[in-house]
């Protein structure tokens, strides 16, 4: 008979805290709703786009 292993679990997750306003917050709980998908996963989710997606425009030189 094989054997039932399991191996353990790698987490990658960490524990950030952040400040937003309450409309952005309901509006992730309507998409929550609607999706059925966890406020956290989408937030999660909207931040990996935006770091994929961002383009950082170059700052004039100080003193010009």
């Amino acid at each position: 008979m094989e054997k039932f292993v399991i191996e353990p679990k790698e987490d990658k997750a960490v524990t950030m805290t952040i400040r937003i306003d309450r409309i952005l917050q309901e509006r992730y709980n309507i998409l929550s709703a609607q999706t059925n998908r966890s406020r956290n996963e989408l937030i999660g989710m909207a931040l990996e786009y935006a770091l994929d997606n961002m383009e950082i425009k170059n700052k004039e030189p100080i003193g010009k």
